[in-house]
C-alpha cells in the first residue's frame, strides 16, 4: 500500500454531486477523464480498538430476503469484524491478523449448506475459515488451512461447481488454487494449481460463473486466468498501469452484475479513484471496455449525517442484485482515514445506483 502526495479529494455538497461533473484533482496523475463523485450511503462504526487496522471487506446476503445481510471486514492487527448493514458491529472474532476476506454460500456440511467465510492469515501462513448458518446468521470458527507460500497477502474465493477454492496470494507474486473439502477436524485444503505472476500482488476475484480469475499485480495491473484447474497457466493482461485510468498500487477488485451487464471494478489506490471496466464476451474472446471511474467524496449519508470520502483503498467488495436497503446492489470499500476519527480506518458503503448514475451507465 503506497500513499501519494498530493492525492486529495474535494468536499462536495450532496446537491453538486447530483447536478454537476466536478473534477477529482488528484495531482499530477490525474491525466485521464475526470473521476465522477459519488457519496456513500453508510459507514461502519469506528471500534474503539485505537489499532484496528481495516483492508478488506466483503457481503453476503440472503436471497431469499435480502434484508438479511452482513458486511465481513478484516483487521490487519485482530481479526474480523462483522458488521450489520447499518454499520454497526455484530461480532468480531480475534483470531489473529487477517489481511483479505471472501465468501461462498452452498457448502454443504453434515448435510446442510453452510455460508463458507475465509480469510489470509499473516501470523501462521495460511488461510483462516468460519461458518455461517444462513438460516440464523450464526457465524462460528471452523479451522485453519496451512499453506506453503510463506506470508499470505491478497486472497479471494472460488466456487465450480460443488467445488469450493481458496485462493491465497503473496508478495512474490505466488498463486495458489486450493480447495477445500471437509475433514474429520475442520477444512482440509488441497493444492490443485500454482499460478505465477512477477511481482507483488494482492487483490483477486473469481468470476464464478465465467471460471476466471483475476488478479492485482500492484505496480503492473490486472490479468485474468482461466479458472479451470486444468487449464494453461499463463495469463492474459486485462489493464496495464498507466497513471491515467490505472495508478499504481492496483489493489481491490470485485465483479458487479447488473442485468445484462458485467463491471469490473477496480482500486486503483495511487489516485484514490476506482475505473470500471464493461466485461463483454466469454472466455479466452472476453474484452473489457472501460466506461469511466469514480471517487468517493464527503456529503451526506442516507440518515442525514456528514459522511467523509474515502481515500487509499485496499480491499472492496461489490454485491450484485437486491442486498438491504439497496435494491440494485451495493459495494463496500476500505478507507484508510476516517474522518473526524485521526488514525482509524473503516469501511464505506455505496449505493450500485449512484454508481450508475454518475458514470452514466443504462
Amino acid at each position: 500500500m503506497k500513499s501519494m502526495a498530493g492525492a486529495a479529494l474535494v468536499a462536495l455538497s450532496l446537491a453538486a454531486c447530483a447536478t454537476a461533473e466536478v473534477e477529482i484533482p488528484q495531482g499530477v496523475l490525474a491525466l485521464g477523464d475526470p473521476a465522477k463523485p459519488v457519496v456513500a450511503a453508510v459507514e461502519t462504526v469506528v471500534t474503539t480498538d485505537p489499532t484496528v487496522d481495516a483492508d478488506d471487506p466483503a457481503f453476503w446476503a440472503d436471497p431469499r430476503d435480502p434484508s438479511r445481510a452482513v458486511l465481513f471486514g478484516t483487521d490487519k492487527s485482530d481479526g474480523l469484524y462483522v458488521h450489520a448493514l447499518d454499520g454497526t458491529v455484530r461480532q468480531f472474532f480475534p483470531d489473529g491478523p487477517m489481511n483479505n476476506v471472501d465468501v461462498r454460500d452452498g457448502f454443504v456440511l453434515d448435510g446442510k449448506p453452510m455460508v463458507l467465510v475465509a480469510a489470509a492469515e499473516r501470523d501462521r501462513f495460511g488461510v483462516m475459515t468460519w461458518l455461517m448458518d444462513p438460516d440464523t446468521l450464526d457465524i462460528r470458527r471452523w479451522g485453519f488451512i496451512p499453506t506453503d507460500m510463506g506470508e499470505p497477502y491478497g486472497f479471494c474465493m472460488g466456487r465450480r461447481g460443488d467445488a469450493f477454492y481458496v485462493v491465497p496470494n503473496n508478495k512474490n507474486g505466488d498463486i495458489h488454487q486450493i480447495r477445500v473439502t471437509v475433514g474429520s477436524n475442520g477444512p482440509v485444503g488441497v493444492v490443485e494449481r500454482r499460478l505465477k505472476l512477477g511481482t507483488q500482488t494482492e487483490g483477486c476475484v473469481v468470476d464464478d460463473a465465467a471460471d476466471q480469475l483475476y488478479v492485482g499485480e500492484e505496480d503492473v495491473g490486472v490479468w485474468r486466468f482461466d479458472f479451470d484447474p486444468a487449464a494453461a497457466a499463463t495469463p492474459t493482461q486485462v489493464y496495464a498501469v498507466d497513471g491515467v485510468r490505472l495508478t499504481d498500487d492496483t489493489e481491490g477488485m470485485s465483479i458487479m452484475r447488473d442485468g445484462a451487464g458485467k463491471y469490473l471494478i477496480v482500486s486503483s489506490q495511487g489516485d484514490s479513484t476506482y475505473p470500471v471496466w464493461r466485461i463483454v464476451g466469454q472466455g479466452a474472446a472476453t474484452t473489457y471496455d472501460y466506461v469511466g471511474r469514480f471517487a468517493i467524496v464527503d456529503g451526506k449519508a442516507t440518515s442525514g449525517a456528514d459522511i467523509d470520502g474515502v481515500t487509499h483503498t485496499d480491499g472492496l467488495d461489490a454485491w450484485s442484485g437486491p442486498i438491504g436497503p439497496w435494491p440494485q446492489g451495493a459495494i463496500a470499500f476500505h478507507d484508510d482515514t476516517d474522518t473526524p476519527n485521526p488514525g482509524q480506518q473503516n469501511y464505506k458503503i455505496v449505493d450500485w445506483r449512484e454508481v450508475k448514475r454518475a458514470l452514466g451507465l443504462q
